[in-house]
């Protein structure tokens, strides 16, 4: 069985997105759990062999298209685990939580769901900016997840990243348009928080390294949609390529106002944070010249990923939003926790922190590694090819 509760005490959290216990009742018998202060706490869920795990999902705001694509996949993740049995014998009980709206009420929501509703372990797909208020607010009490591409040097005790990171992500997709599109000319445009921040930090490097050259930068405020100025000084510094660091909705606003005054034609664009779910958004009619770079397409023929789309359209059906990267890393956390717990034996902080240090888990993108903290898998780049993605080179 695979049990969904609301997370933050008493209401103060995230009422399900439409149709979330329907989507879960087609993957196990789901059934609510009881509110925070009902008495059962941490030592009766581990005797019920429960395993509570509070997932950080982010339903509003420019991030929030991501939603029910990540929700889908954590739940997928956890009924695919629970019938294996559960960890170490622990059955997933997960609870939504919304990662949205002012970050302090936010963290209020995860110190309350560590302090009042006895969560074993928390995992997030949020901006950069949340996971650094959200690691105060856990104070290292429990296990933190956090599954997206971020901007790396997450080294926090007890936080766990497994997303992409520039170094793997940015530098092979920027050599390669410096070879082959003979791009020299970058600007770099991004949302203003922490995550564009440092990634643009190490881009630059890149781009010089390559030989390129950055000739203009600007943070844009989250929730932005009037672009009129920053596409004019665009067009006034005349790069060969537009690498975007926006989120979200900010970057279908941005790429559909890119294309419709005319600049898609003549300037290449690069992706660090976008999907088939952004992609739709967008419109094929505005996607010409748009490169992505990730650890994760849907359109990636392989086993593990022929595996998971084949799960998801028995789950969810074929009309459900297509699970990209960001949502996929919901999906990979419950793996890696899985393979983590496997390889330590138990659930206890410590010995789990230390095993996650080092390990290979499999999910939809294949066999990732963790060498030291950091993650490494393979990357693909892609070009937009209408409402879908075409690759065209892995790294």
């Amino acid at each position: 069985m695979l049990s969904i509760g609301d997370c933050g005490g008493g209401g103060a959290g995230l009422a399900p997105p439409l149709g979330l216990l329907e989507r879960a009742s087609s993957l196990a018998d789901a059934a609510w759990v009881e509110g925070p202060g009902d008495g059962a706490g941490a030592a009766a869920r581990r005797a019920r062999n429960k395993l509570r795990i509070a997932n950080f999902v982010t339903f509003q705001g420019a991030p929030g298209i991501w939603g029910p694509a990540s929700s889908n996949a954590a739940l997928l993740a956890a009924a695919e685990i629970n019938k294996r049995g559960g960890i170490l014998g622990r059955e997933i009980e997960l609870v939504m939580c919304d990662a949205g709206g002012p970050i302090e009420d936010v963290a209020r929501r995860v110190a309350q769901a560590v302090d009042f509703d006895d969560v074993d372990i928390v995992m997030g797909s949020h901006i950069s900016a949340v996971r650094v208020a959200l690691r105060k607010a856990i104070r290292g009490r429990v296990p933190y997840i956090y599954t997206p591409v971020y901007e790396g040097g997450e080294r926090t005790p007890g936080v766990m990243a497994i997303g992409e990171t520039p170094r793997w992500q940015s530098r092979p997709a920027i050599d390669w348009l410096t070879q082959v599109k003979k791009a020299q000319r970058w600007y770099l445009i991004g949302s203003d928080y922490v995550w564009p921040w440092l990634s643009h930090r190490a881009v630059k490097t890149y781009i010089k390294n390559a030989g390129g050259q950055v000739v203009g930068e600007e943070f844009v405020p989250l929730g932005e949609d009037d672009h009129e100025r920053h596409l004019a000084r665009i067009r006034a510094a005349r790069p060969d390529v537009v690498l975007i660091s926006l989120i979200g909705a900010d970057s279908v606003t941005f790429n559909r106002a890119f294309a419709e005054c005319g600049l898609a034609g003549g300037t290449l664009r690069l992706a660090g944070a976008m999907d088939e779910t952004v992609l739709l958004g967008i419109g094929a009619d505005n996607t010409e010249n748009l490169f992505c770079a990730s650890g994760y397409f849907g359109c990636h023929d392989s086993s593990a990923n022929d595996q998971f789309r084949a799960a998801c359209l028995r789950a969810f059906g074929p009309t459900a939003p297509p699970i990209g990267s960001v949502g996929q890393s919901n999906y990979e956390g419950l793996r890696f926790l899985e393979a983590v717990a496997d390889k330590a034996q138990t659930l206890a902080a410590r010995p789990l922190l230390s095993a996650a240090k080092n390990v290979v888990y499999n999910g939809a993108r294949g066999a990732v590694t963790i060498r030291d903290g950091r993650a490494r898998m393979t990357i693909h780049l892609a070009e937009a090819d209408g409402l879908d993605f075409k690759l065209i080179r892995t790294f």
